[in-house]
């Protein structure tokens, strides 16, 4: 019986399926796909403004790189719902450094967004 769990016990811990790199096992490069990007533009944002995102709403792809829009808090109040927040476009190349970025709308916490 124990030859048979033997496979099973190896297969189970291994790597395949399960996207997981072994412990010791060298990091690939990062791939730049939509997770990256959003990442990347979070960062480089945070680094410019000196304020941490809360989330990224939106993310596309461009001929030049990827648009994300990233919501930042700006003025922290109580309640929480009265706190003000921007929404920040950020345009980055195809490498993921930013190339731009604007606020684009600024609106309290509790807000909800009526349009489309």
């Amino acid at each position: 019986m124990a030859a048979a769990e033997e496979p099973a016990r190896r297969h189970s811990s291994g790597t395949r399926g399960t996207g997981r790199r072994p412990a010791g096992a060298p990091s690939r490069p990062a791939k730049k796909g939509p997770a990256w990007a959003m990442r990347t533009a979070a960062e480089q944002l945070t680094e410019l403004i000196g304020r941490p995102p809360e989330s990224v709403s939106a993310l596309k792809p461009t001929n030049d790189g990827w648009e994300a829009d990233v919501e930042v808090l700006e003025l922290e109040r109580v309640p929480d719902t009265t706190s003000v927040m921007a929404t920040y476009r950020v345009a980055l190349d195809k490498e993921g450094d930013l190339v731009s970025y604007e606020r684009t709308r600024r609106y309290t916490k509790g807000q909800i967004d009526r349009r489309g």
